[in-house]
């Protein structure tokens, strides 16, 4: 289910709701409307796990380039 996955997410990277849904969605209420029951279509459950994936990968350089200067 998505919104399992978005709230973890959430958790993980210490972002707020309406900010996931304007990075992700253009949609602020995007994850708030997830939570009252809205369900997305196909296409943009596949843009919000593509999302959800790529901001993970990016982070995860981040910290290598960080550590990799550190020393």
């Amino acid at each position: 289910m998505l919104i399992r996955s978005i709230e973890r997410f959430l958790r993980q990277h210490e972002m707020a709701a309406t900010k996931f849904g304007r990075l992700a969605a253009h949609d602020p209420r995007f994850v708030l409307d997830l939570r009252m029951g809205r369900e997305p279509r196909d296409r943009t459950e596949q843009r919000i796990q593509g999302f959800m994936a790529g901001y993970a990968a990016a982070r995860e350089v981040v910290r290598e380039q960080e550590t990799a200067h550190v020393g």
